[in-house]
């Protein structure tokens, strides 16, 4: 009797093995393995550079812990390692920073490898920390050692208390590990910890942390294992190599199949039989309490059509297979090879015979860079989330030309340009068959949305918003990715692509205009993506037919007023992309819709005039379709006014067609007289659908003045402008012109952007509408056709000469002459200032100067304008027309004489005025992933430019970049570079190219709120070269040039 209790205690304690003298730990125990491990735990600072796979562009911290001091190899898991372009380094905890280099990264399991030159660490002793898989067991005590919530070191404790925890569940279109237990604790541990080691007492690393639960303070843990055998193979690897690392393969196989563990109750409710239950408990271990069932299948793969969610594994290669790890060594051992399963469905034995596939191979290690979208080879982890195929063409962020199409990040590609595209080699076939400005249909499919293609239109970039494309290959060798042209010589096909657009003669058939402007009607569907139906168009309409007739059919709607008829055939729906390589002036959207009115239309050009919310800047991609005949061309800003909510968009009437050239119309502008109170006028406009839309409304206001606070950041706002105000219109977001009942346009009626700030930081994007007067229109209009004397700029082939605009830079603001005059002003002023304008009972405040503007420092905030040439002044309107008269008069000094009432006195000051041209910003340079560019109006009307240089400024950043990595974030001057100044652009660029790739940079910076700063960035010339962009107005092309690249 004792001898068999004996028995059963010695077998129950074989049982719980390791014996529970581990959890007799001291204190003192604890302490000596952790001053043993802490110093081989270091930080990593990773930089994923590009989007792939699962993983989007992102700077982010981690840990991870050396496993092999000799060689230099750390451990942390496959999403800080990441399966696209990484830059990293680690960090000891002596702050000393080594760079790493990926040399592994698991296709399945949470776990990858960086090495790093071990001489790099100088000053550090430390030892590597062991690996002991077996030493796991419930009840272990165990310390989590990493670099929690962005901690330099944290160590937080926990015990083990499942083995056996399903593989944690993350998300339904990013990484997800899957065929392997994990091991849970409650040790609540964060973001970047990820990598950590999880100790026991002796400082072995049992587990490595991967996740957690943030609603239950439970931790993930991945089992070693697999780890163990990785490793080996990575430092065999390293020995048979003389000097240098180089590759190493690390054979992993797969049946393209998901296994869950299911308990034997729910195994028996699939349909398992007592027989089988009985044969797999005999030949398992006590512990075992289920048996791998099938979850999910890939189509396509190995186990397609031969397994089904819900078949019970029973035996692989005549062995009982109930663990993960059996079935994965089984899988690895038999790459190429066939494996014989043996499965219960519903009860029914059936054995299949299955080809292991090398798990590697269905991993993508290249992708496409093209306009800024990221392409590559569907991965095995995102064809099991989405359930498509491994292989196909796989759409990891849209960039610029996809995005414009309405392609959504995770689409998969199915046909281009009319070709069926199944692997990424197709669709660079077919892309390097298209030239600049090309359009061609594309369709795709989306998870979300499986069964329905869903075709768009795609425009090929026709400026050179970004590089020629690029293929990128994983190097394993150097742990880079190394871009080649992806295109067959590239510049020439681009360069013949420019030519064709840009310099052919009215004579001859333009072929991207006329081949790819297909009637493309635009309908937003239910989840907001752009549908385009495309069909190709037959441009040239019959002679004998009279294209007058054509129009009349056109005009839809015989019931309208004579203003909506008249005003009809002028009006042209915008839609206007913003390159994200381009995104200047702060502007706040890279996507913008309105309506323009044609104010010119001639044999060799058209203009429209539209808001400043539709075209903001002058980088940018237009599309205009017209009310009057069916067909959408592109257009190109040709000016943008320095002040008015308005810009002037240049198109070729020629790409009309004679049909549509003639059914297009220029309205009847009538600037005299001036709208006033009362007055009733025509709201015309059109809807989405090109519908025109009218309705009879009142003047209430015919100029209120505005008043728009600056945004978070600074972009274009409409300020010195007096605007019309109705008693009813179509809601915010409905643009048009405003006539008389004969349809001559008195104003635009235009779109104007602002930001409601709410209580605390929080601040939201508004947009409002307001009739703008047509007068400061027709004065520019008149200059580009009679010729104007600014720099000439090339607009279908002609170069024009473009207006120059005088401007006093100087924000104002009205103040009723009651309030003026309890701040002292004079009676007598009061009764000339009525008397100038009886209506208006008004005077002019300075709110504030732009900064490095000629009024700057003579004027002050507050100052009452009286008189600007001993003549009164009482609207914006008032001061523009004496700029206008200073150029007349070819005056060279440009100032004007202003009587100012400052402080209880009146002074007489004289100011200078500023000659503005309406380009915009035309030149943007990239360095280390963040836009500069010359400050634009909007920031030098915060009245604030550093002293040291203000040439410099931060208006946008990259994510994945240096810039990103480091904190050089926007709103912000760089003003010394390596101790050396940079006032201007120029400075910069011959400053930043004398620093090498990998080279430490010294940067001061000076923020938007004056706050001086210095900071260190790294230059990555590899995946980040320095460029520039630079509008040429000779070929009306936006060029791009490379700085400085490796």
């Amino acid at each position: 009797m004792t001898e068999s209790s004996n028995k059963l205690g010695s077998e129950l304690s074989m049982e719980i093995d390791p014996p529970f003298n581990e959890n007799l730990a001291t204190a003192e125990d604890w302490r000596k393995a952790l001053q043993k491990v802490v110093p081989a735990v270091v930080v990593l600072r990773t930089t994923a550079c590009r989007a792939f796979d699962t993983e989007s562009a992102a700077a982010s911290y981690a840990t991870g812990f050396v496993v092999d001091k000799r060689r230099g190899i750390i451990l942390t898991n496959r999403h800080v390692v990441k399966p696209g372009p990484v830059v990293a380094e680690a960090m000891f905890v002596n702050r000393e920073e080594v760079p790493v280099h990926p040399i592994y990264r698991d296709p399945v399991h949470d776990f990858g490898f960086f090495r790093y030159d071990p001489a790099a660490v100088q000053f550090l002793s430390y030892e590597e920390i062991p690996l002991a898989p077996d030493a796991a067991c419930v009840g272990l005590e165990i310390r989590v050692v990493g670099n929690d919530s962005g901690e330099k070191v944290s160590i937080l404790a926990g015990t083990l208390a499942r083995l056996d925890r399903d593989a944690p569940h993350y998300k339904k279109d990013g990484y997800n590990d899957f065929n392997t237990f994990y091991m849970q604790a409650a040790s609540g541990t964060k973001g970047g910890s990820s990598g950590s080691p999880v100790i026991d007492w002796q400082g072995r690393a049992v587990a490595l942390n991967a996740g957690s639960k943030s609603s239950s303070a439970s931790a993930f843990f991945l089992p070693l294992e697999r780890v163990v055998r990785a490793l080996n193979f990575l430092q065999k690897g390293r020995d048979s190599f003389q000097d240098k690392w180089e590759a190493v393969t690390i054979l992993r196989g797969t049946l393209q199949a998901t296994f869950l563990h299911k308990g034997f109750d729910e195994t028996r409710r699939l349909g398992l039989q007592s027989e089988t239950e009985q044969l797999v408990r005999h030949a398992s271990p006590l512990s075992e309490t289920g048996m791998l069932v099938v979850d999910s299948v890939v189509p396509g793969g190995p186990a397609h059509k031969h397994l089904e969610p819900g078949d019970v594994l029973v035996r692989m290669n005549k062995e009982v297979t109930t663990q993960f790890l059996k079935m994965e060594s089984l899988l690895d051992d038999n790459v190429g090879q066939n494996v014989e399963l043996e499965l219960e469905r519903g009860g029914k034995p059936f054995t299949v015979q299955l080809t292991v596939q090398d798990l590697h191979s269905i991993t993508p290690n290249y992708f496409l860079e093209v306009s800024g979208a990221v392409i590559h080879p569907l991965s095995y982890q995102q064809a099991r989330n989405f359930r498509f195929q491994c292989g196909l063409v796989y759409v990891s962020e849209p960039g610029y030309m996809l995005y414009r199409a309405g392609v959504p990040r995770h689409a998969i590609i199915k046909k281009f340009a009319g070709e069926e595209v199944s692997h990424l080699e197709d669709f660079i076939r077919v892309l390097s068959t298209l030239s600049r400005g090309a359009r061609v249909p594309l369709e795709y499919i989306s998870y979300t949305d499986r069964h329905r293609r869903k075709s768009v239109l795609v425009t090929m970039d026709r400026h050179e918003w970004y590089a020629a494309p690029e293929i990128y290959t994983r190097d394993d060798n150097s742990g880079l990715w190394i871009g080649k042209p992806a295109l067959p010589d590239v510049s020439k096909q681009l360069v013949n692509g420019v030519i064709s657009m840009e310099t052919s003669s009215k004579t001859e058939p333009r072929d991207q205009d006329e081949s790819d402007c297909g009637i493309k009607k635009r309908r937003l569907s239910e989840d907001g993506n752009m549908i385009a139906d495309y069909n190709l168009n037959e441009p040239k309409v019959d002679n004998h037919e009279d294209p007058r007739s054509q129009e009349d059919a056109v005009l839809r709607d015989p019931h309208g007023s004579v203003a909506e008829r008249e005003i009809e055939p002028t009006l042209v729906m915008f839609e206007v992309f913003v390159p994200s390589s381009c995104m200047l002036d702060g502007v706040h959207s890279q996507h913008f819709f309105g309506t323009g009115v044609i104010i010119h239309h001639s044999e060799n050009m058209g203009l429209v005039a539209v808001d400043k919310n539709t075209v903001a800047i002058s980088a940018s991609d237009i599309m205009l379709s017209f009310a009057a005949f069916p067909v959408e061309i592109p257009g190109e800003v040709v000016f943008l006014h320095p002040v008015h909510n308005y810009a002037l968009v240049a198109y070729d009437p020629s790409a009309l067609g004679s049909a549509g050239a003639s059914a297009v119309r220029a309205a009847q502008l009538l600037p005299e007289p001036a709208l006033r109170r009362g007055e009733s006028v025509y709201l015309v406009g059109l809807s989405r659908s090109l519908q025109a839309t009218s309705r009879k409304s009142v003047v209430t206001n015919p100029f209120a003045a505005l008043n728009i606070s600056s945004a978070d950041s600074p972009r274009y706002r409409a300020t010195n402008m007096e605007v019309i105000e109705l008693d009813t219109d179509f809601g915010s977001s409905f643009s048009g012109v405003l006539t008389d009942e004969q349809g001559r346009v008195k104003a635009i009626w235009g779109s104007f952007s602002t930001q409601l700030k709410y209580g605390g930081s929080s601040s939201e994007d508004h947009q409002f509408v307001r009739g703008i007067p047509i007068y400061t229109i027709t004065q520019i209009l008149e200059k580009i056709i009679s010729g104007a004397k600014g720099q000439p700029l090339l607009i279908n082939g002609i170069k024009r000469p473009m207006p120059m605009v005088r401007i006093l830079e100087v924000e104002l603001y009205p103040t009723l002459l009651s309030k003026a005059r309890s701040f002292g002003l004079s009676d007598h002023w009061i009764q000339v200032l009525v008397k100038q304008d009886p209506v208006r009972r008004q005077v002019l405040r300075v709110k504030g100067c732009l900064a490095g503007s000629k009024a700057e420092n003579l004027l002050t905030q507050g100052d009452m304008v009286l008189a600007i040439n001993k003549k009164p002044v009482t609207c914006f309107r008032d001061i523009e027309n004496a700029c206008q008269a200073l150029d007349l008069c070819d005056d060279v000094e440009g100032k004007l004489e202003l009587t100012v009432f400052r402080q209880g006195v009146e002074i007489d000051v004289l100011v200078g005025t500023d000659v503005r041209d309406g380009n915009g910003t035309t030149r943007v340079i990239n360095w280390c992933g963040c836009f500069l560019q010359d400050p634009h109006p909007a920031v030098r009307a915060l009245g604030f430019l550093p002293d040291e240089g203000h040439g410099v400024y931060v208006t946008r950043w990259s994510h994945g970049s240096p810039v990103h990595r480091y904190g050089l974030y926007a709103l912000q001057w760089i003003v010394e570079i390596n101790g050396k100044p940079t006032p201007d652009l120029e400075a910069f660029v011959n400053v930043t190219k004398e620093i090498e790739n990998g080279e430490f940079v010294r940067i001061k910076t000076v923020h938007l709120n004056g706050k001086p700063r210095v900071l260190t960035l790294k230059q990555d010339l590899h995946y980040w070269p320095t460029w520039e962009l630079r509008f040429n107005p000779d070929t009306a092309v936006w060029q791009r040039k490379t700085i400085k690249s490796l």
